[in-house]
């Protein structure tokens, strides 16, 4: 009788003893579930005020350069400099206005791209001669004039050799920086390559050929996707530091 009445106590106390132990169990398991949801609230709150009232959360086009200070003379004989791009996105060409190669075909093909876009305020394409030494402004004027654009929207621009060939080779990523040892006077640049400028002066996306009808569509997909973009101050996207190269 006195062994029965020992296991019935014994009993009772392994008994209340799990009892206790899963009580805390879940205690303990509601206790974590509340933190693991207070740090889910927390952090879904961080990233909706950095990426509220922004595109950060999109995937961007790769940053591939940076506008390096420029300073060269248009079709009307008006200077223009790196400053002139800021808050535009520019598509970048070079060419020479007596080429009868690879030059009308390339620009036979941005023009689509020019007519697509020229309403757009924050759209530009700038194109540099080659051939500085015989591109003078007057016949800068006479090309765009044949072309029939506005000079507002696709600006033509000549200048030093050097200056013109050192920003397609650092800036633009155009041409092969190693040629720049040769002799200037022997130098030439002729690529149907076209480059692609955002809002902030970084170079985006990499080259585009002109000659090739699939990436001068992806050309046209990115320029619409660059001019939605939102950008805050010089060097920041959206208020957040953006990845220019400094």
């Amino acid at each position: 009788m006195h062994y029965n009445r020992m296991c019935s106590f014994k009993y009772k106390s392994i008994n209340s003893g799990i009892s206790n132990f899963a009580v805390q169990e879940v205690y303990m398991s509601k206790k974590g579930i509340g933190y693991l949801a207070f740090f889910v609230v927390l952090t879904g709150l961080f990233f909706y005020f950095v990426f509220a009232g922004t595109d950060n959360w999109k995937a961007k086009l790769p940053t591939v350069s940076y506008v390096k200070p420029f300073s060269f003379v248009n079709q009307d004989g008006k200077t223009v400099t790196e400053d002139d791009l800021n808050g535009k996105v520019t598509v970048v060409e070079y060419f020479f206005t007596t080429c009868k190669g690879i030059c009308p075909k390339m620009n036979k093909s941005i023009k689509k791209i020019y007519e697509q876009y020229k309403d757009e305020p924050d759209f530009l394409i700038l194109a540099h001669t080659v051939q500085p030494e015989k591109d003078s402004i007057a016949r800068l004027r006479f090309y765009a004039d044949s072309m029939k654009i506005d000079t507002k929207k696709w600006v033509l621009v000549t200048g030093r050799k050097d200056s013109l060939y050192t920003a397609a080779r650092t800036s633009y990523l155009l041409d092969d920086p190693a040629n720049s040892v040769e002799k200037l006077d022997d130098q030439f640049i002729h690529t149907q390559f076209i480059a692609l400028v955002d809002k902030s002066g970084n170079v985006r996306g990499g080259v585009y050929d002109a000659l090739k009808q699939d990436e001068m569509k992806k050309l046209s997909t990115d320029i619409r996707n660059l001019l939605q973009e939102k950008v805050g101050p010089k060097g920041f996207v959206n208020g957040v530091y953006g990845n220019a190269p400094q």
